[in-house]
């Protein structure tokens, strides 16, 4: 068995000059008068076609037109693709003599390295902040990190606080102290 259902309307957009064509089409259409619309349709489509006055033939000055711009119009690119490969060529052999450059050793990094030191640096035990304290920490304003603990969870303003945090520290608010208390 087959279920034969109408398929859902669906919208479309419309040039304004033809709005009220389509609301008479469409109510027609939904009162079942399928021939009186495909005679609308049909009326509208000769309204149209009778207005368009186009000279398809080779001898015609609309297609002599035509082809005098599309013959610019590749010449045009022509020139430019010319002008492409030379830019091209240009930067290729720019490129030769930076390689033959650097394989010559005349370039070279001149940037001091840095010096690595054998000891680590101790470790800045971080401190409980208050609210402007770890906004600012944190890019944010003190409104925002108010609004964001009372609306996520313990767990998901950890993670927030984390993502924001320059050394991916999260932080926990402590209702007794009224401080932020940073976790590892």
């Amino acid at each position: 068995m087959t279920d034969h259902k109408t398929p859902p309307s669906q919208m479309i957009r419309v040039p304004t000059a033809l709005i009220e064509a389509v609301r008479q089409l469409s109510q027609l259409h939904r009162q079942g008068h399928t021939i009186s619309l495909l005679q609308g349709l049909e009326e509208l489509i000769s309204q149209f076609d009778s207005h368009i006055d186009i000279n398809v033939a080779p001898s015609s000055k609309s297609v002599s037109q035509l082809e005098q711009r599309l013959e610019k119009l590749e010449s045009h690119l022509a020139g430019q693709s010319e002008d492409v490969k030379t830019k091209l060529e240009a930067i290729a052999q720019h490129l030769e003599k930076l390689e033959r450059a650097m394989a010559s050793g005349r370039y070279s990094n001149t940037r001091p390295r840095r010096q690595v030191y054998s000891h680590q640096q101790p470790q800045v035990e971080l401190q409980p902040r208050t609210n402007t304290s770890l906004a600012q920490r944190l890019g944010v304003t003190s409104q925002s990190l108010i609004t964001e603990r009372e609306k996520l969870s313990t767990k998901e303003f950890f993670s927030y606080t984390r993502h924001r945090d320059p050394m991916s520290t999260g932080w926990k608010w402590n209702a007794n102290t009224g401080l932020y208390d940073p976790v590892k």
